[in-house]
């Protein structure tokens, strides 16, 4: 028998106001966590809780369902009782310097260090040089100049005492040292003038030998005068060692408990004593020694510095990497771009004299280093897509270190030297946040994902839908409000809210947990609340809220059913015709969609037993659609001529479709067409029909059925509600029925009428007001119902095509015989 229409109560579930017991969301306690998701709140507590590597997280369930908020939530809630990571920070390698060691300090003494030593370097430009300037030090610096000044005297009056005992005195002129005779007390260069060959010989000889004694000396002053540099530069590394001694001192007691500090402030002492001259440069001292001395040692003066050397002070400064506040927990860290350098941090440059330069103090920290220790979030399509990101991350989980790495190195495009900061060892729960299609992918593309990642937090999009949930839902809104500071909304408002919940649902027995278009409805709610200079939301200004969001997206859907009430797109909601049905479709633009209806047509005659899907000949027709109209082939052969082979040809085509077609939502509706144009009767076109089906006749279950509802009411009020007008639905999507209240209203007024189908067989009986039929005792259908009728024309249509193969076949044989007949004429002619 054809089934009632439903009742206006089965096409809404209305939320029950006077179950709850509340007057406003003020009177409701705020919720701690996402209502329904307790599966992937477990899955997020065991993650952050157990301490074995590799239990990595996956968060996977659709966009808005609270992903974010619960592990943000959750790994904060198991950060508080965690111990707080050491800081770290990276200083100079005096060693290697492009290899800047990384030191770890208690939690919050980084910074402390940092100023320290900033504050020492700021004692070093003046304590050094005023150290130079003391008086006791100043008299050192000349008492060794004084010494060795007086051994190169000694040493030159010792041989002019040696020359004037021979008649030559040693004399200073601009060319040099040179002897001149010296005679009676006084220098008389033509003393020796005049005589005699013999003597002028021995003066000569005498000469010689002076000179020669002059020449070892001056060749025995280069060692003088390194032994009086070398002494000097003693002397100036003890005034700098006492001089650094005390501001040291108070660094060393910041980082008396940290061993590699305190190396490193030796080696930071030791290279002060080394390169005392950058420091007396530091201080703006003059280019000559203190006291007006000679220039300092050659060894003392800086030298061109290798890769990741800072120069000057700079090498003594501290890079605080990573700092955290004293007991304040672990870090939970949400990195939004995570790119390799945004993971593992990067050492950046700058421009000096045209060339790019880097050294310790331009290293930056990464995502991974700000949550060392704690927890890090990331997203999954960005991470993904980001060069080189997911392959960093890997490999610092896997080897338990974070490395600080070049882009262009990785990818293999330089392989110059660049700055090598020492690895910092790791330790951290890494949680991703995506689509459960990234999340499968991944698991199929690299086997080190699911080794790695052993945990997946997989988020509903719905909830089940009771007086509990619908409490839960209304706290919901309670912490929403509060948060965002909106006006409180009162019982009829929440109650709308939880009905809208239901209807993106698209079930009356779920909720959608759509948090983010939850917090949109709220907030416009409340803008339209606000404008109207209400204290409190009600049910009428959350519907404003819903109808202008429709009314800002509907654009195209009017002008959709513009076409059909102005007979360009030709569907009919009156009358009756064969072989033509109005099937509906959705249309989804973006976060909108809406029903539209589509003739539906088929023609059919004599053929080989095929039906041609048009759609799929011309490859408009995406694959479910195709199985949908191959399950027609099915349902024939099921239901008709158990014993004969099909001998027709069917064309079903969408009329004026011209894009894509997928989905098997009209294969009823398509088999309705194909029975009419078989049996030859006529369908109601006051009626539109969705649902797919099965061969076996079951009509099953679709989506959008309130979209699709509502699209061929739109098309049927535009034209005037005739009271016979409706649309046919698989029986089992009624529980997904919220419609809108102008076609509850129009169903209770019996001027539009919904009609749940579960087989073929109701349908057509609905369609055609002819009885389906069934079967007798002998395997018949009746004459007059519709089976009947389709099976009497497939007969005909098989008889006629056995007449069809008969014909040729006789034909055939007749020609053979001509053919032996006339043979041996042919063979002559030939």
């Amino acid at each position: 028998m054809a089934p009632e229409a439903l009742p206006p109560q089965r096409l809404y579930r209305v939320c029950e106001c006077q179950d709850f017991n509340f007057q406003t969301t003020d009177d409701l306690e705020p919720l701690t966590e996402v209502p329904g998701q307790e599966r992937a709140l477990e899955a997020i507590r065991f993650a952050a809780a157990i301490p074995h590597a590799d239990y990595h997280l996956y968060l996977l369930g659709g966009h808005g369902t609270g992903r974010h908020r619960s592990v943000l939530a959750l790994f904060q809630e198991a950060a508080e009782s965690r111990d707080t990571p050491q800081d770290w920070v990276y200083v100079h390698n005096f060693n290697v310097p492009h290899q800047p060691r990384a030191i770890a300090l208690p939690p919050g003494r980084g910074p402390a260090f940092a100023e320290e030593m900033r504050s020492f370097i700021e004692d070093l430009t003046q304590s050094i040089p005023a150290a130079f300037e003391r008086d006791e030090n100043r008299a050192q610096i000349q008492a060794i100049d004084q010494r060795y000044q007086k051994q190169q005297e000694s040493v030159f009056a010792a041989l002019d005492k040696e020359a004037k005992e021979q008649g030559f005195t040693l004399l200073r002129t601009q060319q040099g040292l040179a002897f001149a005779p010296y005679v009676d007390g006084e220098v008389n260069p033509k003393a020796y003038e005049g005589v005699s060959e013999e003597e002028g010989a021995r003066l000569q000889e005498i000469l010689s030998g002076l000179q020669s004694k002059l020449k070892e000396i001056l060749q025995e002053f280069p060692r003088m005068e390194r032994a009086r540099r070398q002494e000097q530069t003693e002397l100036y590394r003890d005034i700098i060692a006492d001089a650094v001694r005390e501001p040291l001192a108070a660094v060393r007691s910041v980082v008396v408990d940290v061993p590699e500090a305190l190396k490193h402030l030796d080696k930071v002492r030791k290279d002060i004593k080394a390169n005392f001259q950058t420091l007396l440069a530091a201080g703006q001292a003059s280019a000559q020694q203190p006291g007006g001395q000679q220039q300092a040692p050659a060894e003392a003066q800086p030298r061109s510095e290798p890769l990741g050397t800072v120069k000057g002070l700079g090498r003594y400064e501290v890079n605080v990497l990573v700092q955290h506040r004293t007991e304040s927990g672990a870090p939970v860290v949400e990195e939004d771009n995570p790119t390799l350098a945004n993971l593992t941090g990067r050492a950046e440059h700058v421009a000096q004299m045209g060339t790019l330069v880097t050294d310790f103090s331009l290293i930056k920290a990464g995502a991974l280093h700000r949550a060392n220790g704690g927890f890090l979030v990331l997203d999954a399509q960005k991470l993904f897509s980001q060069p080189f990101a997911w392959e960093a991350l890997k490999r610092s989980l896997k080897a338990g270190q974070i490395s600080i790495e070049n882009p262009a190195q990785t990818a293999g495009l330089v392989s110059t030297v660049s700055l090598a900061p020492q690895p910092i060892p790791l330790k951290v729960r890494v949680a991703i946040v995506g689509s459960p299609r990234l999340f499968y992918m991944a698991q199929q593309a690299d086997p080190d994902f699911a080794a790695m990642f052993k945990v997946s937090a997989d988020f509903s999009e719905t909830m089940t839908r009771s007086l509990e949930s619908d409490e839960l839902f209304a706290r919901l809104i309670a912490t929403m409000v509060r948060e965002t500071k909106l006006l409180p909304f009162d019982v009829d408002g929440v109650a709308r809210l939880i009905e809208a919940a239901s209807r993106r649902a698209a079930d009356s027995q779920k909720l959608a947990l759509d948090l983010q278009h939850l917090y949109d409805l709220v907030r416009e709610a409340d803008f339209f609340a606000r404008r109207d200079e209400r204290k409190v939301v009600s049910r009428a200004e959350v519907q404003e809220a819903i109808s202008a969001r429709i009314r800002r997206n509907d654009r195209i859907r009017e002008a959709s059913h513009e076409q059909i009430t102005r007979d360009i797109m030709l569907i009919d909601s009156a009358g009756e015709a064969v072989g033509q049905v109005n099937g509906l479709s959705v249309l989804q633009m973006g976060r909108f969609a809406f029903g539209k209806p589509t003739r539906i047509t088929c023609n059919v005659r004599p053929g080989a037993g095929r039906i041609i899907d048009i759609e799929r000949e011309v490859k408009l027709g995406g694959p479910l659609h195709s199985k949908g109209v191959l399950i027609l082939q099915g349902f024939l052969a099921g239901h008709f001529l158990p014993h004969a082979k099909l001998s027709l040809s069917a064309s079903l085509v969408f009329e004026q479709s011209y894009g894509g077609v997928d989905g098997d939502s009209a294969s009823s509706a398509e088999l309705y067409a194909l029975l009419s144009a078989l049996s030859e009767l006529p369908l109601r076109q006051d009626l539109a029909i969705t649902g797919s089906v099965n061969q076996k006749g079951e009509v099953q279950a679709i989506g959008g059925v309130n979209e699709k509802v509502e699209g061929f009411f739109d098309i049927c009020k535009a034209r005037g509600l005739t009271g016979k007008q409706g649309v046919m639905i698989p029986k089992s999507n009624v529980v997904h029925l919220m419609l809108r209240d102008d076609v509850v209203a129009a169903a209770a007024n019996a001027d539009f009428h919904i009609y749940p189908i579960a087989n073929i067989s109701q349908g057509i009986e609905l369609l055609t007001g002819v009885q389906a039929g069934a079967r007798d005792e002998e395997g018949a259908y009746p004459e007059d119902s519709v089976f009947g009728k389709v099976e009497a024309r497939l007969k005909s249509f098989a008889n006629l095509g056995k007449k069809d193969k008969e014909g040729p076949e006789n034909g055939s044989d007749a020609e053979e015989a001509s053919d032996e007949e006339s043979g041996p004429e042919e063979d002559q002619a030939d």
